[in-house]
């Protein structure tokens, strides 16, 4: 029946603005301080690694989203080239990144929004946050991909002026005082495996990539959209970091900070002021949210593919709303899951959320 199917809608513009706000752009400031300590202030150098690492496993995605244009991204591709019993292993270990990921959101702007309004518990910010991006994933993977599109460049708009300041920062003499420097790329004092370690951590701030192969039912001419989306999100993510990374260590060389998890904050006084902080904040938050959503989208297609091939419930998961032609049930099992964030860490979450992607990632290479 057409109500128990997805609907070919997404353009590759919108894949790739979904990618994009899945992978946030601002997750850079998230993971900044923590990854300079652990490079020793050679983050760019980190950065590069992990983006070459990364790279070539967006193309094994490429190739297998081209030979299965179907939903289900590591769990279709290991089930059809490899066998069932694998693919439902990982399945299953895919989970841990894409369910765990809307949580990872709304714990980072709970956080955040704790810190503004400190009368008002967790446990409400995790609650409301979880409400508004199970929402508009109901309502329709295009409203999503439209929501993604504004969001992501309101995020973009904001780095622009990051570098802006940063720039203006360097040139009056702040920091290093200068735009060249080798610095963050390389330093003989520090050992390559400190710069992996560092890598290790940043190929975090890629994973939203294999979240695109999710979409490929959903999405006109799959077998050269995804490809092609996958690519151009991976590039252009990867000058973002990168540059960021660059200019944030030559504003503020080393690796001392006051709180490493809020490092990206202290760099955003510096550079810009509380006004800049409050833009800060606002930026952090919006990108977690349509993060949230374009993570919701991608791991409830994981689920309904599940259901459909029987290996989950499939009264459940199988099922497609009939007006919102989404897998509507399985939106709803991710927002309850979410709810956990009450309870767990953000940095358990992001462990298991690392292992999860990782094993996806050596299935499908």
């Amino acid at each position: 029946m057409e109500s128990k199917k997805l609907v070919r809608t997404l353009t590759l513009s919108q894949v790739v603005f979904l990618g994009i706000a899945w992978n946030n752009p601002m997750v850079f400031f998230n993971t900044y301080g923590i990854a300079a300590v652990t490079s020793h202030g050679v983050i760019t150098g980190a950065y590069i690694i992990a983006f070459l690492a990364i790279l070539f496993t967006a193309l094994s995605y490429g190739k297998m989203a081209k030979a299965y244009p179907i939903s289900g991204s590591a769990y279709t591709f290991t089930q059809k080239s490899i066998n069932s019993e694998m693919g439902f292993l990982v399945g299953w270990t895919i989970m841990l990144d894409y369910i765990l990921t809307p949580m990872v959101t709304c714990l980072m702007s709970a956080v955040f929004l704790h810190a503004v309004f400190p009368g008002i518990p967790h446990y409400v910010w995790i609650i409301l946050l979880t409400a508004i991006i199970v929402v508009p994933s109901i309502i329709g993977v295009t409203i999503s991909a439209s929501a993604s599109k504004i969001f992501v460049i309101a995020q973009i708009i904001f780095v622009c002026f990051f570098w802006i300041l940063t720039v203006k920062s360097l040139l009056e003499g702040v920091g290093t005082g200068t735009l060249l420097s080798s610095t963050p790329l390389f330093n003989s004092d520090v050992p390559l495996s400190v710069i992996l370690a560092g890598a290790s951590i940043l190929c975090f701030s890629f994973l939203g990539f294999d979240s695109l192969t999710t979409l490929s039912e959903e999405t006109i001419n799959p077998e050269k959209t995804i490809p092609k989306a996958i690519i151009i999100m991976l590039l252009f993510t990867g000058v973002l970091y990168i540059g960021s990374s660059y200019l944030a260590q030559l504003v503020q060389p080393g690796f001392s900070f006051e709180h490493p998890d809020s490092a990206a904050m202290e760099i955003a006084i510096l550079v810009g002021g509380n006004l800049f902080k409050s833009l800060f904040i606002t930026a952090v938050i919006v990108g977690n949210f349509s993060s949230g959503v374009a993570a919701i989208t991608s791991a409830s297609r994981v689920l309904y593919v599940m259901g459909r091939d029987s290996v989950l419930p499939k009264n459940l998961f199988g099922y497609i709303h009939p007006k919102f032609k989404t897998p509507s049930h399985g939106i709803i099992v991710i927002g309850i899951i979410s709810l956990l964030g009450i309870l767990l860490t953000l940095e358990q979450v992001i462990k298991f959320i690392n292992f999860g992607g990782l094993i996806a990632f050596t299935s499908v290479n």
